[in-house]
């Protein structure tokens, strides 16, 4: 059952973004290519056309002016001749080749980056369907698209008729004047019409820029339920919620060692097992485990403890019973009330003058 249109009021998620940038569905405004052909045209035109022109000029003088030196007498004469010329037009069109190329490439490239998506290329009965045509022809896109069509005619015409109007009594006047004039002539009509050209496909560029953008971002609106489907869906994606749990796991840890220089003193094992207790009598009636790690969390506490000076107490079965029997932010059961006990006294006993750490065995 399709949605309607007007229950889509949901910004798309950023799956959906994903989902149809892999799809090739992306914004993309062929106005913006347009005038970046204008514009590559325009420049060939004023720093290349005039001399290349005139190389394109000098040759074929010589080829006309002095036949004799370019003999037409079998297929050997013909190939040079078309060599020659052929590098000549190929020397003026390359420019123009290269530039057309570089600017379409930079247009497409600002506006997104390239991918090779397949599902460009799939054949799909919607593209040959006429019902589907129709419905393309008619709709919102169809319909800006024609205007774009009748700007072009209408204003680029209406200004291209008022920027050279001017210059029609100069073209009737060429027809009596010296033909070496006439190539400056059309080189100054020329020149006119792209300015008009490229001023009109800059403001249809920028216009269908914004919009071809407004007109994807309105097509991947979602509706509250597509929302809600895509948020049950990701939270019950196995990879999400082990990503989740590692969050999660990262996070306490961090809380964990940052809760070390609270503590008390420190019972290890000498490289596998720490747990760092705190005791405070206004705070507890039993020191709490503020920490524990084994192995390089378990360094990572006793380096922490001699940076801050926390005794270190060194007594594996202590250390591996209370690992195993005491979760973080939990006091000790009363098993272990007096071993941790002649700690603590030993702990306190040292503390005037305050020492650095020490470790105990």
């Amino acid at each position: 059952m399709s949605e309607d249109k007007d229950s889509k009021t949901e910004s798309p998620t950023e799956k959906k973004i994903r989902d149809a940038a892999e799809k090739g569905n992306v914004p993309f405004s062929k106005e913006v290519t347009i005038f970046a052909s204008s514009l590559a045209f325009y420049f060939y035109l004023v720093f290349f056309l005039p001399s290349r022109t005139a190389q394109l000029g000098e040759s074929l003088k010589d080829i006309i002016e002095q036949p004799d030196q370019w003999p037409l007498e079998n297929a050997s004469d013909l190939l040079s001749i078309s060599v020659r010329l052929g590098w000549d037009v190929a020397g003026f069109l390359l420019p123009a080749m290269i530039m057309f190329c570089l600017f379409g490439l930079v247009a497409s490239f600002m506006q997104n980056l390239p991918s090779f998506v397949l599902e460009r290329v799939r054949p799909q009965a919607s593209r040959v369907s006429p019902i589907k045509g129709f419905g393309r022809i008619f709709s919102v896109p169809g319909l800006v698209e024609f205007g774009k069509s009748i700007f072009k005619v209408l204003i680029v015409g209406i200004c291209m008729f008022l920027a050279m109007r001017g210059d029609f009594m100069h073209s009737l006047d060429a027809m009596f004047a010296d033909p070496r004039i006439i190539p400056g002539m059309i080189y100054s009509s020329l020149s006119k019409m792209m300015v008009v050209i490229l001023l009109a496909t800059a403001v249809l560029a920028i216009a269908d820029f914004f919009w071809s953008r407004h007109h994807w971002y309105s097509e991947l609106k979602m509706t509250r339920q597509e929302v809600k489907d895509e948020n049950k869906q990701s939270q019950g994606d196995p990879a999400v919620k082990a990503r989740q749990r590692s969050l999660m796991r990262s996070r306490a840890r961090q809380r964990m060692i940052n809760n070390v220089p609270r503590a008390t003193l420190i019972i290890a094992n000498p490289t596998h097992y720490a747990v760092a207790l705190r005791y405070v009598r206004e705070e507890s009636d039993a020191p709490v485990v503020v920490a524990k790690g084994t192995d390089l969390i378990a360094l990572k506490i006793r380096e922490i403890a001699e940076q801050n000076h926390i005794p270190v107490f060194e007594d594996p079965p202590l250390a591996r019973s209370m690992f195993a029997q005491v979760s973080v932010d939990s006091v000790i059961p009363p098993a272990f009330y007096k071993a941790v006990a002649e700690l603590i006294h030993r702990v306190y006993a040292s503390r005037s003058p305050r020492s650095p750490q020490k470790r105990i065995r």
